[in-house]
């Protein structure tokens, strides 16, 4: 079977309220995958912020260098206006 990226969209918007979503994503995601969501999250609000050095991030948020540099680079690399969407839906 292939997995299908629209398909999970799809269903995460087809859940207008918390309790529903919530049980979604539990359902689907693991502790672990949800951590590291929640992780990258923080990360990039952190680096579009620049509210910390790389260094900072990870000693505070027990963050491998690697993931934090891996959140970077996908961030210059962005277009300005693709970034600029990305710090209004995630800021």
């Amino acid at each position: 079977m292939r997995a299908n990226w629209d398909l999970v969209l799809d269903k995460i918007l087809s859940h207008g309220n918390y309790e529903d979503l919530s049980m979604l994503l539990h359902l689907l995601l693991t502790e672990d995958e949800r951590s590291a969501i929640a992780g990258r999250l923080k990360i990039f609000q952190l680096l579009l912020n620049s509210e910390m050095s790389q260094r900072q991030i990870a000693a505070e948020f027990e963050v491998s260098i690697a993931t934090i540099t891996r959140c970077s680079n996908y961030l210059k690399n962005m277009a300005p206006e693709h970034r600029a969407k990305i710090q209004k839906l995630i800021g």
